[in-house]
């Protein structure tokens, strides 16, 4: 990034944070604060160790040092400020969770635009809540768009505020479905001589498995015959004469596969169940990234403050406002809308931003500076003469 190019945004960020109010976490004084300055070193140097004591009012701090990121620590602290780790006494943290379009297993970034990833990413979204209302029963929620390629939750119920990292693991490993299996989503009672075994269908991944289950099972009932066969035999581990088993419990035992009676029609619902328990893993956990959750220290980016690597906003977000969000559009800060100015393309192709299309040839021309921004902190462009 040139000089000119740094010092416009620098200048243009400091434009912003002088008209926005920061929308700090609850306990400001008691987290670590850190941030990135723009600066003209090849790589970002984090200034870190920060306490607000030590920054001073926090609009003031903004509108002064105009960083080109801002974050503060899931944790709190006695000492905040404190240099090293041990030093700050840790009370306890919050429960962060970071989805990022990158890492997506669904998503090629090679393939994908940008609005597909982060479209990607909301959906992932949506599922990662309905595990933590759901199956958790959290409360205290706050959700952000990262500014960038995702999306944080922050899990701030008093009950998980003294989780240590091994805890906090084993929800990273049930949002991802990481070492579940069918066993665990079963009950077995003895009838008789007989063990027989129900799925869970009260709630959890048992529940997800039973609704699947059910949709494929209304899948087959639909088919001719031949073609319903050949549906069974697409699952692994099934061949034709299971497929026949399969058919015939469906047909004759619907009320008890709806009950999740794994044992209706003998062995081949069973093996029905498995083969489906992995789709339904794969398509349905929330791919997070483990050390952001694991972390009791981790820094995260403050709702509020700008994304130095796309010039977007980190909005935060209510429960009824997610559905409609478009990040492209409502994470556009209002400060860069309504001027153009000049940029240098380095890298043409085209861009969906603030509700339109660009497609941007090489070379000096003329941009909204919201999409100016954009590509400056995407290192896809740098600031032309006026």
């Amino acid at each position: 990034m040139e000089e000119r190019t740094r010092a416009y945004l620098r200048g243009r960020f400091g434009d912003y944070y002088r008209r926005t109010e920061p929308l700090p976490p609850p306990d400001a004084h008691e987290r670590e604060w850190g941030y990135i300055p723009w600066t003209d070193s090849p790589g970002e140097t984090m200034v870190r160790h920060q306490s607000l004591l030590d920054m001073g009012d926090l609009e003031s701090f903004l509108a002064r040092e105009r960083p080109r990121h801002v974050y503060f620590s899931a944790g709190r602290y006695t000492d905040p400020g404190a240099g090293s780790m041990s030093a700050k006494d840790w009370r306890g943290s919050d429960v962060v969770f970071d989805l990022d379009a990158d890492h997506l297993p669904s998503v090629d970034p090679t393939q994908a635009t940008y609005a597909e990833m982060l479209a990607a990413c909301k959906d992932a979204l949506f599922r990662l809540l309905d595990f933590l209302e759901n199956d958790f029963g959290f409360e205290d929620l706050t959700i952000v768009f990262s500014g960038g390629r995702g999306y944080h939750v922050h899990v701030r119920d008093d009950g998980i505020q003294q989780l240590e990292r091994e805890a906090r693991r084993e929800i990273v490993d049930y949002v991802r479905g990481i070492g579940l299996d069918l066993d665990g989503l079963v009950t077995t009672e003895m009838r008789g001589n007989v063990t027989a075994r129900t799925l869970r269908t009260e709630g959890g991944w048992g529940k997800r498995v039973h609704e699947a289950l059910l949709a494929f099972v209304d899948e087959v009932e639909a088919l001719p015959e031949e073609q319903a066969m050949t549906r069974l035999q697409d699952l692994e581990g099934i061949g034709e004469g299971r497929a026949k088993t399969i058919r015939g419990a469906i047909e004759e035992n619907r009320e008890a596969i709806e009950d999740g009676n794994m044992e209706a029609g003998g062995p081949g619902i069973r093996k029905l169940v498995e083969a489906i328990t992995g789709d339904v893993i794969e398509g349905q956990n929330a791919p997070i990234d483990e050390p952001v959750t694991t972390d009791t220290n981790r820094l995260i980016r403050l709702p509020g403050s700008l994304h130095g690597g796309s010039g977007l906003a980190v909005r935060k977000l209510s429960r009824d406002e997610l559905a409609e969000f478009d990040p492209l559009v409502d994470a556009v800060p209002e400060t860069f809308v309504g001027h153009e100015i000049t940029v240098e393309v380095t890298a043409p192709g085209t861009v969906e931003l603030g509700g339109d299309s660009f497609t941007l040839p090489e070379g000096v021309t003329s941009v909204p500076e919201y999409l100016g921004v954009f590509l400056m902190s995407r290192g896809r462009a740098e600031k032309g003469q006026e």
